[in-house]
């Protein structure tokens, strides 16, 4: 399993985790599927890891590293939007010694990896100010001169929902977001939900909310896929599944649209 994680085969990783309870083995230095994977910039693999629900998201290594602090710390911007997703992750957690994830992010220049952190919405804490040897993340990369890092922690500090925006439109994740919703549409409209209840809890109701604040050509062009398919139903035994995953795919997307 470790050897498909490094090569980034999710088919075989996926056949092994089927027959191998292992996946929270660790090698002589700590390291679990999940930190191999992050540390050899494999993204492919990491939604097999994380979609199990056994897998220790948080697990560190000897070096007291979680996978998300080993991505960050390495700059692996690929693989921190991925982590980032599942909301189990500690994304703040430091490592044995007291390092925040942020503030070597900020300290190593990795850019990138932080306008997708702010972008995503998950929550960010800047440190202690003073403390630059392990959490205050601007006093870092003023330290280590990281000046495009300095001036973004320092207009998120200043406002973070305009920086937030700015980020999102920056990275594309609003458009991410649209080819997401266009692809629930369709399952909304295969019959995987139906739509008739109201309630603000479902989640076509939650469809509905997110699907409203999109640009008006985006929402005639989900409406008129909801309303013409008219495709059979998933089968009843697999029925629950679907319902939860994607009950689980909207909730992730009204995160991002709040």
């Amino acid at each position: 399993m470790r050897a498909a994680v490094r090569e980034g085969d999710a088919k075989k990783l996926a056949e092994l985790m089927r027959h191998d309870p292992g996946f929270n083995t660790v090698d002589g230095l700590g390291n679990t599927l999940l930190h191999v994977a992050c540390f050899a910039s494999q993204r492919s693999v990491i939604p097999l890891l994380l979609a199990h629900p056994d897998v220790d998201v948080n697990a560190k290594n000897k070096g007291g590293w979680t996978p998300f602090y080993g991505a960050c710390l390495c700059g692996i911007t690929s693989c921190v939007c991925e982590m980032l997703r599942d909301s189990r992750v500690k994304v703040n957690e430091p490592n044995d010694d007291g390092h925040a994830p942020l503030w070597h992010a900020a300290y190593g220049g990795h850019l990138d990896v932080i306008k997708w952190w702010i972008a995503s919405g998950r929550e960010i804490d800047l440190g202690k100010p003073g403390d630059v040897e392990k959490t205050d993340a601007i006093g870092a990369a003023k330290e280590f001169r990281r000046t495009e890092v300095v001036t973004l922690l320092e207009r998120f500090k200043s406002d973070a929902t305009q920086t937030r925006h700015a980020m999102r439109v920056e990275v594309g994740w609003y458009d991410k977001l649209a080819a997401e919703m266009f692809a629930q549409a369709v399952f909304v409209s295969d019959g995987l939900l139906q739509i008739k209840n109201t309630t603000t809890t479902t989640p076509a109701a939650r469809f509905f909310s997110i699907a409203r604040r999109l640009p008006l050509e985006l929402q005639m062009v989900l409406c008129h896929r909801v309303v013409g398919s008219g495709k059979e139903l998933i089968p009843g035994k697999d029925r629950e599944v679907t319902f939860k995953t994607l009950a689980k795919s909207l909730l992730w997307s009204s995160i991002f649209t709040s």
